[in-house]
């Protein structure tokens, strides 16, 4: 006599296509260096240009001007300029940035469990708002 195992249902290749063209889109923006310390960053309110630069140390103007373009073009973030002597720009999170920041957190979490400090190299919880934690060094100064 046998005893039947219930297994789940194999997912097909369109499936596996769909869910990797997905993930694929999302971390290739995601993924780049300083993408989710600047969503962090921007968690309260509308920050300049300058705050940011100051507020994540080792970050070059270039890339930082690289990121939020890239941020804004993605709709994550809003760029507001005040007009002026002197203009004034400043950067915010959209609807969908603000929506992101529960995956970050639980990213965060996951890799505070399960990957190593030393293989992680920058590891802190920091920028506890709301009764949640981004852990990131750059927003410790924050």
């Amino acid at each position: 006599m046998s005893v039947r195992t219930s297994h789940p249902p194999l997912v097909d290749a369109e499936q596996c296509a769909t869910a990797d063209a997905t993930l694929t889109r999302a971390f290739d923006l995601l993924g780049k260096r300083w993408t989710g310390v600047l969503l962090a960053t921007l968690r309260g309110n509308a920050v300049g240009f300058r705050v940011l630069s100051r507020a994540i140390p080792g970050i070059s103007d270039s890339v930082l001007s690289d990121r939020l373009s890239e941020l804004t073009a993605a709709g994550l973030i809003v760029r507001s300029v005040q007009e002026g002597p002197p203009v004034s720009v400043s950067y915010a999170l959209t609807e969908a940035g603000g929506a992101l920041l529960p995956a970050l957190e639980q990213i965060s979490e996951w890799a505070n469990q399960y990957l190593p400090a030393a293989a992680a190299g920058r590891r802190s919880t920091v920028g506890r708002e709301q009764g949640r934690s981004i852990s990131t060094k750059a927003t410790r100064r924050l």
